[in-house]
């Protein structure tokens, strides 16, 4: 009898059944003497919409609210059907004795094989692959220790009850918000708190007041001391600064104490996911979806990369036997430092990065086994994967000693501090570099000492990025590793909010959706809970039935609260302009190839570019890209800065017949994207529906 294996990608599923020694490939699938592997595109199921239910929820209104179906159900999403009609006559096959799930081992991949097993009514036996890295040797072993589809059940409720309850809560209220206000305004747990985070820091910003202030300082030996006591340590007025610095500058500067306090720092622990993310922002301004994207690409297709979707920096306690390999397959990116690692064993220096407890289901990411290519990476993998080599190489490196001093300046009864730190030994902070510093003693009358007086400002808080809205996402309990970089692009998305040079903003829609929903979904206090109650269903501590009641009552007075309510809402996307077809007002939409006006009118389809599409054809002058206009007599280039025109696809004016112009067209310009989502499109067309 055959096993058949279900991976969560096509490159995961042929990568698993070329070690399985599977090779006869088919369109779904690879067959071989006792694997057959096929695989998922992600989900292929998802939960049934409200109108699957009962006819009468397709339309939007409130009298239908709240959608609580009695049982949820789920149903083949439409672009997927083939593959899981092929995974079907597979399951059904009479030589196919077992299954084994090989999804990506986590809470989403077990819900997308199992959601598959259910509805092809497999019953027979079924085992779990659980791996953390793509390599050979990985797969093998995991193929070795495969454990029954029972050990992981509870995760599977966990899993279902998140599922389920995004839906009660997300579909109900952004359906009762959307019918009320007549607007798509779209809500959740975790991406409406998300929101009112970056907003919040809005807020401090406006509300913010420079003020200038002065300070004294006294300088010896090239570093600055700085006051600490007397009557004032800043001043509003410089006068009062210029004073008190013209009073001590005749004075003795005596050392009245000397502290040192000596530090050890060991290397950081591997990263996970999220910390991961916010150091490729800090340092390369990658988004966070960028980042988990280069990471997903260095663990299937390299392999050099051990599992991203981790929450957790430790390492099991038998990972300590694969340190040489993973070693000597980093060698090339720095060969002074692995040969010491390996000279010592390959032992750790810091052996707390070893703890089970710590780690749940995956460990830090760290290097594979696997040699890495640099040749066939490209620049941005290669920048993710020498953060994780270099992380990873400060755990085999001695600890950063320094000594800290803290010295006690006495001038005429006034206090000043001067602080120094010196390197003992350099250990793991290898960037680290040594500071000529005096060195003094207590009672020492120091020389020459000069006084200044510095005039500062006070500077308003900085707008979030996406490094520092991860921290606080992982700090308050907001999603998972996993899902936080979906939730920040799903607000940009939803032109709730706008990322500009990495800097993060609401936008005039999101301003108001904050005081328009429910306000126990713009804490995270909620999601906070929620992610408790799941974890607890995950270890068998709370059952998933109980959960989902309370999601019920949740939702039944969260759409009571948008009902009830008695706030006013303004589009902020409509312009002045008006729509040549209707005559209604245009409204302002973001797309990935910039702005486009699109008619309010729910039955009119008219729609446009608000700035001209630039071209990938250069201006004759200038030599700068020109845009694309539309005339009388058809489309033709302009360039912006030198005010050149000329006909597209012939310099001589030559003219084209409208297959030539279409032709050209494409050629010197990029694709557009569709102007609105499909989710856009049927709120759209249901607010329509509902008006009738």
């Amino acid at each position: 009898m055959k096993t058949l294996v279900i991976a969560e990608k096509p490159s995961v599923g042929k990568e698993i059944a070329r070690v399985l020694g599977a090779n006869q490939k088919s369109k779904n699938y690879i067959e071989g003497k006792d694997y057959i592997v096929t695989w998922a595109l992600g989900h292929l199921l998802g939960l049934k919409m409200p109108e699957d239910y009962k006819k009468e929820w397709a339309t939007w209104d409130m009298e239908s609210l709240p959608l609580i179906p009695p049982k949820m159900a789920t149903k083949p999403l439409k672009n997927t059907g083939h593959q899981l009609k092929a995974i079907k006559q597979l399951a059904n096959r009479k030589d196919v004795g077992s299954a084994v799930i090989a999804t990506d081992a986590g809470r989403e991949g077990e819900l997308v094989a199992r959601w598959i097993l259910e509805y092809v009514h497999f019953n027979k036996p079924v085992k779990r692959l659980w791996i953390s890295s793509q390599t050979d040797k990985a797969i093998k072993d995991g193929f070795k220790s495969l454990k029954p589809s029972k050990a992981y059940d509870y995760l599977y409720d966990s899993a279902i009850a998140r599922s389920e309850a995004d839906w009660l809560v997300g579909l109900n209220v952004t359906r009762a918000l959307t019918v009320k206000y007549q607007d798509s305004l779209s809500a959740g747990r975790v991406q409406t708190p998300t929101l009112a985070m970056v907003r919040k820091q809005e807020e401090k910003i406006e509300k913010f007041v420079p003020e200038t202030f002065f300070t004294v300082g006294v300088t010896t030996n090239g570093e600055k001391a700085q006051l600490v006591d007397g009557a004032k340590t800043k001043f509003s007025d410089r006068k009062d600064a210029e004073e008190l610095a013209n009073r001590l500058k005749t004075k003795a500067v005596t050392v009245t104490e000397v502290k040192e306090k000596q530090q050890v720092e060991s290397a950081p622990l591997p990263f996970d996911l999220t910390e991961l993310q916010r150091e490729a922002n800090k340092r390369y301004q990658f988004s966070a979806k960028k980042t988990l994207g280069l990471m997903q690409t260095l663990y299937e297709r390299h392999k050099v990369l051990s599992y991203p979707r981790t929450d957790s920096k430790h390492l099991t306690t038998d990972m300590a036997a694969t340190m040489k390999d993973r070693l000597h397959a980093i060698q090339g990116f720095d060969p002074e430092r692995v040969k010491r690692a390996l000279k010592n064993g390959g032992k750790t220096t810091n052996q707390g990065v070893y703890n089970n407890s710590k780690v749940t289901d995956h460990h830090g990411i760290i290097p594979t086994e696997e040699r890495p290519r640099p040749e066939k990476m490209d620049n941005d993998e290669l920048r993710i994967y020498r953060l994780v080599v270099e992380r990873f190489l400060g755990l085999f490196l001695p600890a950063y000693k320094s000594a800290k001093y803290s010295y006690t300046l006495n001038v005429d009864g006034v206090n000043f501090r001067l602080q120094q730190e010196k390197i003992l030994e350099i250990g793991w902070k290898q960037e680290a570099v040594a500071k000529s510093q005096t060195s003094y003693q207590k009672g020492e009358v120091l020389a020459k000492p000069s006084f200044t007086v510095d005039k500062h400002l006070t500077e308003a808080p900085g707008r979030l990025t996406e490094a520092s809205l991860l921290q606080q996402m992982e700090k308050t309990g907001l999603g998972t590793p996993a899902t936080r970089a979906e939730i920040i692009e799903k607000l940009i998305s939803s032109d709730l909010m706008e990322r500009n040079q990495n800097k993060l903003s609401v936008s005039p829609k999101g301003r108001q959706l904050l005081t328009l929903v429910n306000p126990a979904l713009v804490t995270p206090d909620l999601t906070a809970k929620w992610e408790k109650s799941l974890e607890e269903i995950a270890n068998g501590k709370l059952k998933k039935e109980l959960f989902l009641k309370q999601i019920q009552s949740e939702t039944i007075r969260l759409v009571k609260e948008i009902k009830t309510s008695n706030r006013n809402y303004t589009d902020h996307s409509l312009t002045n302009k008006t729509c040549p077809e209707c005559g209604e007002k245009l409204k302002e939409k973001n797309g990935r190839d910039g702005k486009v006006l699109i008619c309010s009118s729910a039955t009119c389809s008219y729609r446009r570019r608000k700035d001209p599409k630039v071209s990938m054809h250069r201006c004759p002058q200038c030599h700068k890209k020109m845009e694309i206009h539309e005339g009388k007599n058809g489309a033709y280039f302009k360039c912006k800065y030198c005010n050149i025109a000329e006909k597209v696809g012939d310099k001589k004016n030559k003219k084209m017949s409208k297959h030539e112009e279409k032709k050209m067209l494409k050629k010197y310009s990029q694709p557009t994207e569709e102007v609105e989502s499909p989710l856009a499109l049927a709120l759209k067309a249901a607010m329509e529906g509902s008006k009738e």
